[in-house]
């Protein structure tokens, strides 16, 4: 059904209007966005299998797997749905980089941790739907306020994959007082393995060495981010 046939109170505009965005659901929400369907399919109908379309392990067809990994993929990924055009791609993927710039925004604007769940937040936002392991790094200035993030290195991290020297260098070009060292588990699970601990303190002590502080490791995963040192593990 069209979504000027609904009832004019069930119509996810007019819905929005009258009691707030967080009365509408992911598809409601996601219909005002594509604004239109397309032929033999409505825009909600549209929505919902855009959010139920999920991918297999290894599946190269198109799959989301719910809001986070629709507004996680990238203009090419969406390319791959029959009905999303270059203007609605654009639009899905500029939703998701307003998120991170407001974060980021907050974050240069304040110390960092005055807000902790904010930093948790803008490093889901940016790590925790990639398919595989990033290591990334929050670079802070003497106020604990957000410099720069840089992701570094990607793949299975261990003290081997990331380099302390490279770690170092960049902490040096950005003049960095302190840094939040932060991953994805692509597997689901935010706890931290062994060879993540091990690799919290290689780099806590070659950072020591320029006098740059390593303020936590936050490890993400969609839905879910843990702080190491709110568990006492840093």
């Amino acid at each position: 059904m069209p979504l000027k046939d609904l009832p004019l109170d069930a119509q996810p505009r007019e819905k929005l209007l009258a009691r707030g965005a967080a009365a509408l659901s992911d598809a409601e929400l996601l219909a005002l966005l594509l604004r239109t369907g397309i032929k033999g399919k409505g825009v909600l109908q549209m929505a919902h299998e855009l959010l139920q379309l999920k991918s297999s392990p290894g599946d190269q067809n198109e799959g989301f797997d719910g809001i986070a990994g629709l507004l996680h993929a990238s203009a090419d990924d969406l390319k791959r749905v029959k009905g999303l055009g270059p203007a609605k791609r654009a639009e899905l993927v500029a939703v998701l980089e307003l998120a991170r710039r407001a974060l980021a925004q907050q974050l240069r604007a304040r110390t960092v941790f005055a807000t902790p769940d904010a930093v948790k937040h803008y490093l889901q936002l940016q790590l925790a739907a990639k398919p595989h392991e990033v290591f990334a790094i929050l670079f802070l200035d003497v106020q604990n306020r957000l410099l720069v993030m840089e992701e570094l290195f990607r793949g299975t991290l261990t003290q081997t994959s990331v380099y302390p020297r490279e770690v170092v260098l960049r902490a040096l070009h950005h003049q960095a007082a302190a840094v939040v060292l932060a991953h994805n588990h692509p597997s689901g699970t935010v706890q931290p393995s062994r060879a993540d601990e091990a690799l919290t303190q290689t780099l806590k002590t070659a950072l020591a060495l320029i006098d740059v502080r390593v303020l936590d490791h936050v490890i993400v995963a969609p839905g879910e981010a843990l702080s190491m040192a709110e568990r006492g593990l840093l």
